[in-house]
């Protein structure tokens, strides 16, 4: 799985995802006309021209050489101190895999990374999948906005998260990886040279820590030195070493 910036050739995968996601998931309370308007409205033409803009933060994620969903997001106030989640589509055969909550948790990164001192995240108050979505990774509805979609005005909920330098946040993905089943913890994050490495865990209790997941190429083929430093065995993303070595003193 790679996750990044989107690019102009993007733009025509992510017009058809936003399609799918939005046909798939929304139809029951957006009509099929309301769907088409805003897709028109959102990534038509002049897409490629916000791809460019300062302000917004699209991130696309690919899995087995296609792309396989997005984020939209953006910053604002001053300073950029807020960076807010829009849109975050999966195509529906992709559902189920943990590409959602990867995108969530590098979308989350790239904000932080951009100067936002917090982050929110915003759905359709109909979108009980996506609602609860948001629920399980850490987030907490604050408050509600009305959004415009074709000729249309829905009901979204924001949702908020605690503190960014809190290790308890609550991103939690069962994984997969060589035949093993883990539990990775997004929220206790080790910052790498590539990509951050995360807690992972065999029991979903979370007690005892079974490896680091390399956020950069999803491998627990690692090692961890008596300095903290750690080193991934297939991509060669490393952390630095965390106390100081006696021996050099």
């Amino acid at each position: 799985m790679e996750i990044r910036t989107a690019t102009d050739d993007d733009v025509d995968a992510i017009r058809s995802i936003a399609h799918q996601s939005l046909s798939s998931t929304y139809t029951d309370f957006l009509g099929e006309e309301t769907v088409e308007s805003a897709i028109d409205q959102w990534y038509g033409d002049g897409f490629g021209d916000e791809l460019e803009d300062d302000h917004a933060v699209v991130l696309v994620v690919e899995r087995d050489g296609e792309i396989a969903g997005f984020s939209q997001s953006d910053l604002v106030g001053q300073q950029y101190g807020s960076g807010r989640i829009l849109w975050l589509h999966v195509r529906p055969d992709h559902r189920g895999s943990g590409t959602g909550v990867r995108l969530l948790v590098r979308t989350r990164e790239t904000l932080i990374d951009e100067g936002a001192d917090h982050v929110e995240g915003f759905v359709l108050a109909d979108n009980a999948g996506g609602n609860e979505f948001y629920r399980e990774h850490g987030f907490e509805q604050a408050g509600q906005r009305e959004v415009e979609i074709g000729d249309e005005t829905f009901t979204e909920n924001v949702y908020v998260e605690g503190d960014l330098e809190d290790e308890g946040w609550g991103a939690i993905d069962e994984l997969e990886i060589d035949g093993e089943t883990v539990y990775v913890s997004y929220g206790e994050a080790a910052r790498g040279s590539r990509s951050p490495f995360y807690s992972a865990y065999r029991d979903d209790d979370r007690k005892e820590l079974y490896a680091w997941l390399c956020g950069n190429c999803d491998s627990i083929d690692n090692t961890m030195d008596t300095m903290g430093r750690i080193e991934c065995n297939v991509c060669g993303n490393r952390r630095k070493a965390t106390r100081w070595d006696a021996s050099y003193l």
